[in-house]
């Protein structure tokens, strides 16, 4: 019976002689060597394996390394405020990190809870995990198939195996075919005996190729890379000045305290901490533009993209079809009105008319409305609809003239259905009447046309010729080429109520029923974003090639095409011309030919989910960072190899979210560019702060190096502890604010950044190194001038403000460096502003308050004392603005 997977035959021995199922004792049974009928997660993320994550840090190592040293030395301050410091770095990561794997585990619906199943010759409600290879289910309209199965009793039985095949139209099913997991019934009933439950349906089969392994985003090989050299230039400072020292005969303690002095300095303590807060900031503020970023070092690689492969329907269509116009007894009419709400006017040439006053008209429209399964209904003022999209579109259309499909199902009772299928490309129903039996047909065109012998015009019958097939053809080419699904309708009556089975031979045509799945309004000037930032936009879909490139010539996909390439190669030339390739054309070329003409093209037509795993690859191996949408079982691989895998929220199935990166809400291709649009942002964001705080901490370790080389090694610029509550307490506010910083204007006019660049790349490393090199010369300069050997804590204080003084203006020239700070706006920023004044007297704290001062070393100045570390800071800004000027200059030469 069906297709029985090898090793399981023990299961249909009994099925011919009974049908009510396994008992209980074979369900358990069953259950112990098949296993739960769920897909297993090879590496489920645990609240623990979260929390060890955040020890995986370099900097965090260092960190541990000086509270040691400072623990062995007996700096018991010291060692205190690192601990608390890592606490607060890891305790900050581990909530943010654990918030968004608890956001994706809400987000799953695998299968239903409870199905329905024959057990102990009773028909039973079971939790979907424990059905068993052998059970019996029953299954009706709406449910979503638990297991894969064979069918072996239905009833006017249609399938939605879109999350499987990406093929949209539902599939009519019969006794002994398959179904499978996944998949969802939308017309009929059946009883089916299962035959794979877990990983061993198709859904599990494919669930496991896609978990791999995950490798490391751009983000974590960059912040480790730089974490490692960070480190090691830590560990060098430290070991070199401690060799020194201990060399000329220094006392080994003061060398210790001294090494653990430039260990600090050289570590960038609030860097764990800025990044965990910027990622966790941008992923909230994306969740709120309907984008969920499941990982979060990886929203970065988003403002890296150079190519977004997106579906059509419902993405960058609306996913309502609409009926706009009707081809009837030679006389196009459109149709007003849009979406799912019945109300619009027929109209020919702009005039209004009335339908009903033409009886082939009325015929088509009851036709449209009877061999229909979906449903309208207004409740509470809303028009609420149940069905196929294109279904629905039809009941629409025909209540727009006040058919309703209820009402006349009172004098057309329906007899029998003939289901649609993906092979016949047409459903019929049929409908006793008072004076007879007649059946209405809908289909494509080209399967319908040839069954006709007749055609209707006006309410009267001829016998169809060639010149109206041959007008008919024309039409439908007409509205395919304008972006339109077409149908043709028919119908066939008889006499008294026998069924003679030729329902489908020798049909009266009755006209020709155009729709279309509107564009989004915001997708056109969405498109238009990407050209301008240098983003290709490539739309895979699976309807016909014409209605694609109507679609993508609308919302402006080929625009920017003057034309797709001269091919020496004929057959290149042929396929690729049009900058369009079909699911048929792409199985006709080598990789070698794909990858000559893979850049030029911006619409995949008749494509199979299968086929994006193919074009992912080709486009990746030209160098491109892709984003790829999907919402099928079969998109998983593909969603999975791309850069960036974006699942659709609404129609996506789990398995395809679980392999994605970025979860769209409203499957919106307007949200996929808003998203690009914040990674870019991030991005930025973050180099604008790595470069703040590095500058800053070269800046701390050229002052102690200064200090050590010219003044000798019992004359420290600042103590360990001063050092540290700089780095962690004083940079940390204007660091997180640099991270916040709002979009810059005309991110999205950039090109895509090279995503092999490097923080430090040479523009912002002249900047640190420069900028770094003249605020650590000038605070030494504050310290030596002080007289340390008269007054060294007073020093050490006028050197602590002079550092601290300059969060007043630095961070805001790194809020570009690009450009002056000017030309954004001092303002632009006010977190920026209210940190660095809040962060400014906070740290005041530790100056002024008695004995909290005395800890850490400092005296509290007059204010007559602040003049020079306030001007030296203002004079570093102004440094810092010239040397941004610099870099501009060079860059424009």
């Amino acid at each position: 019976m069906g297709n029985v997977p090898v090793g399981i035959e023990e299961i249909f021995t009994d099925l011919e002689s009974s049908e009510k199922g396994l008992s209980n004792q074979e369900a358990l049974e069953r259950i112990e060597k098949y296993g739960k009928n769920e897909l297993e997660e090879k590496e489920r993320t645990t609240a623990l394996k979260v929390f060890a994550a955040q020890f995986v840090n370099l900097i965090v190592w260092v960190l541990m390394a000086a509270a040691v040293i400072s623990l062995m030395i007996d700096e018991t301050i010291d060692f205190w405020v690192i601990m608390f410091t890592i606490a607060v770095v890891i305790v900050l990561g581990f909530i943010q990190e654990y918030r968004a794997e608890k956001a994706m585990e809400a987000l799953k619906s695998i299968v239903q809870p409870e199905t329905t199943v024959f057990r102990d010759q009773k028909l039973r409600k079971i939790l979907t995990t424990e059905i068993v290879p052998g059970d019996v289910l029953v299954l009706e309209t709406g449910d979503k198939v638990p297991a894969d199965a064979v069918l072996f009793d239905t009833v006017a039985l249609r399938l939605d195996e879109s999350a499987l095949t990406g093929e949209s139209v539902p599939v009519g099913k019969t006794g002994n075919e398959n179904i499978f997991a996944g998949t969802q019934l939308v017309h009929g009933k059946c009883k089916a005996l299962v035959t794979a439950t877990g990983m061993q349906t198709q859904i599990g089969n494919i669930a496991s190729l896609i978990q791999t392994k995950s490798e490391d985003t751009p983000l974590q090989v960059k912040i480790t890379k730089l974490s490692l050299t960070l480190a090691i230039l830590a560990i060098l400072a430290s070991a070199i000045t401690f060799a020194i020292g201990i060399a000329i005969g220094a006392p080994f303690a003061d060398m210790l305290l001294i090494s653990l002095a430039l260990a600090v300095a050289a570590v960038p303590e609030g860097l764990p901490l800025t990044l965990t807060i910027t990622l966790a900031y941008g992923m909230k503020k994306m969740a709120g533009h309907n984008a969920i970023i499941r990982k979060m070092l990886a929203v970065e690689t988003l403002g890296s993209t150079t190519v977004i492969c997106t579906d059509k329907t419902g993405t960058l269509t609306k996913n309502e079809m609409t009926v706009e116009k009707i081809f009837v007894s030679g006389t196009a009419l459109e149709l007003t009105g849009a979406g799912y709400v019945p109300k619009g006017d027929f109209q020919k040439r702009g005039d209004r008319v009335d339908v009903t006053e033409e009886e082939t008209s009325i015929k088509l429209l009851k036709a449209i409305a009877l061999c229909n399964n979906s449903a309208i209904e207004k409740r509470q003022d809303k028009w609420e609809v149940v069905g196929d999209p294109t279904e629905i579109a039809l009941t629409v259309a025909a209540a727009k003239a006040d058919l309703w499909k209820d009402e006349l199902e009172k004098d057309y009772s329906m007899v029998e259905e003939i289901v649609f299928t993906s092979e016949r490309k047409i459903m019929t129903t049929i409908h006793s009447t008072g004076s007879g039996t007649i059946s209405f047909t809908k289909g494509a065109p080209e399967f319908v046309l040839p069954e006709c012998t007749h055609i209707e015009k006006n309410g009267e019958l001829y016998t169809i010729t060639q010149q109206d097939r041959k007008a008919i053809l024309e039409k439908n080419l007409e509205f395919a080429s304008s972006a339109y699904r077409v149908l043709a309708v028919a119908c066939k009556e008889m006499p008294g109520h026998a069924l003679d089975g030729n329902f489908e031979k020798e049909m009266t045509f009755l006209g020709l029923v155009a729709m279309i799945d509107p564009p989004r309004e915001e997708v056109k000037t969405a498109v238009e974003m990407c050209r301008n930032a240098g983003i290709q936009v490539i739309m895979i879909t699976g309807d016909n090639q014409e209605t694609a490139k109507a679609i993508g010539r609308s919302i402006g996909l080929f625009a920017d095409k003057q034309g797709c390439g001269v091919y020496e190669d004929e057959k290149l030339q042929r396929i690729a011309a049009d900058c369009a390739v079909t699911g048929d054309e792409l199985n006709e070329l080598s990789d070698e030919e794909f990858s000559i003409i893979v850049e030029n093209i911006n619409v995949y037509a008749r494509t199979m989910p299968e086929q994006k795993l193919r074009i992912v690859d080709a486009l990746q191996k030209k160098g491109h960072i892709v984003a790829m949408t999907g919402d099928g079982v079969n998109d998983a691989p593909a969603l999975k190899k791309a850069d960036i895998g974006i699942a659709m929220g609404i129609k996506g199935t789990d398995v395809a979210k679980e392999s994605s990166v970025m979860i769209l809400q409203d499957d919106n291709f307007a949200t996929i560019v808003e998203a690009v649009k914040g990674g870019r942002t991030i991005y930025n964001n973050i180099e604008k702060f790595i470069t703040y705080l590095i500058s800053r901490n070269f800046t701390l370790i050229i002052l102690i190096m200064a200090g050590i080389s010219l003044l000798g090694f019992d004359l420290i610029p600042l103590l360990a502890l001063q050092i540290l509550f700089i780095n962690m307490f004083n940079e940390i506010m204007p660091a997180i604010s640099l991270g916040l910083d709002p979009a810059a204007d005309g991110i999205m006019k950039m090109p895509p950044r090279d995503p092999s660049d490097s923080f430090l790349k040479k523009r912002n490393l002249f900047l640190v190194i420069t900028l770094a090199f003249i605020m650590g010369i000038a605070s030494f300069l504050v310290f030596a001038w002080s007289d340390p050997a008269g007054d060294t804590v007073m020093a050490r204080t006028l050197t602590f403000a002079t550092v601290v003084s300059m969060i007043l203006f630095i961070p805001l020239a790194f809020r570009s460096l690009e450009r002056s700070v000017l030309s954004i706006g001092i303002f632009t920023n006010k977190l920026m502003i209210a940190g660095v004044l809040a962060t400014f007297f906070a740290t005041m704290s530790v100056m002024y308050i008695p004995h909290l001062n005395e800890a850490f070393g400092l005296l509290p100045l007059s204010a007559g004392e602040w003049i020079m570390p306030i001007g030296v800071a203002f004079t570093t800004f102004l440094c810092a603005e010239g040397l941004k000027y610099i870099t501009i200059k060079v860059k424009n030469t």
